[in-house]
Formats: C-alpha cells, sequence, structure tokens
C-alpha cells in the first residue's frame, strides 16, 4: 500500500502556501500510475500532465492537459501499438461542510483541506479518453503485416463466385415445376 502512495504522491498539489494566481504544475504518468488504480488494459504508458491551478480567495479553478501515448492492444489483431491521447478537464473546487466529488466539474473540499487529490481525476479522465474500439493505424492505412491479417485474407472466399450463380436448390425445384 505504501508503494501505490508513493507512485500517486506527486499528484497530490498542497495549495495552502500559495498565493493568489496561477500556478502551474508539470507531472509524469507512467505504467506504475495505472497499476496503482488495478488498471490493466494499457501494456505501458508516457504521458505528461501540465496542470494550471488558480487560486482565489474563496475557490480554487483546475485545468489539466495529458498528452502522449498508451500501448494497447487493437481489437482486430491483437497487435500492439501506441494509442496517442490529448484529453483534458476543468472543474472548481469549492469548501465546504463535506467532501463531495459528485459532479465531475465541481469538487467540494471540507474547510480547512490544504492540498487536493488529483490522481482519481486523471485517472478517470485519462481512461474515457480511450476509444471503444482500438483498431491499429496499419490496418486503417493499409500498412500493417500481421500472421492473422494474412491467414484471414486466404480465408476470404474472395470474388471468384458471382452472387447471381448461387441458387437455393429449393426454388430450382419450383421453378421445374413452372416450365413443365
Amino acid at each position: 500500500m505504501s508503494e501505490k502512495k508513493n507512485v500517486l504522491a506527486p499528484f497530490l498539489l498542497a495549495f495552502a502556501g500559495l498565493k493568489e494566481g496561477v500556478h502551474h504544475f508539470n507531472r509524469d504518468i507512467s505504467s506504475k500510475f495505472f497499476d496503482a488504480f488495478n488498471y490493466t488494459e494499457f501494456n505501458s504508458a508516457a504521458l505528461f500532465v501540465e496542470i494550471d491551478l488558480t487560486k482565489k480567495a474563496n475557490m480554487l479553478e483546475v485545468r489539466f492537459t495529458v498528452s502522449g501515448n498508451v500501448r494497447v492492444s487493437c481489437d482486430l489483431t491483437n497487435e500492439l501499438f501506441d494509442l496517442p491521447l490529448t484529453p483534458t478537464h476543468e472543474f472548481l473546487v469549492k469548501f465546504g461542510g463535506e467532501f463531495n466529488d459528485e459532479n465531475e466539474h465541481l469538487l467540494i473540499l471540507p474547510h480547512g483541506s490544504h492540498h487536493l487529490d488529483l490522481a482519481q481525476t486523471l485517472f478517470e479522465t485519462i481512461v474515457l479518453a480511450v476509444p471503444q474500439k482500438k483498431v491499429h493505424p496499419g490496418i486503417e492505412n493499409g500498412s500493417l503485416q500481421s500472421d492473422l491479417l494474412d491467414r484471414l485474407d486466404k480465408l476470404y472466399p474472395g470474388e471468384s463466385i458471382n452472387e447471381s450463380e448461387i441458387t437455393d436448390p429449393r426454388w430450382d425445384a419450383l421453378k421445374k415445376l413452372k416450365k413443365d
């Protein structure tokens, strides 16, 4: 459990000592970040996040931009490829009686809080940025050479059979009755 805390510690931003205004933070996100959430859909990750935190008298404005690649398996061929991601997210942080994160654009922290934990929000933003169907770019442009694709090409029936020549034998028997 302490390793998980060490991996996620850079995403715990202390804002209590900051002056009012805009503050910039940069963090790297690797596979260990996702391991801390027991998320195994990425084979590897090389992401960079830029965080802009604007401190005001009674609230915080947070905006972050993630850029980089995650290595995933193609849903069609199971080939690994680097999927580029560039999600962004903005939200407000206000202070109230108790913690509330039900709204994705408004986070309420208890009065007296002095740090902001961005790990869960970053995790969700990145995971939701991955498309439902992950297709290797080599399939789309025809450059992927794969054993699986070669086997599929061999099994493809091709265009040697003319669809108009294919008939249903039940209809053939009825056609004979019509001619007689």
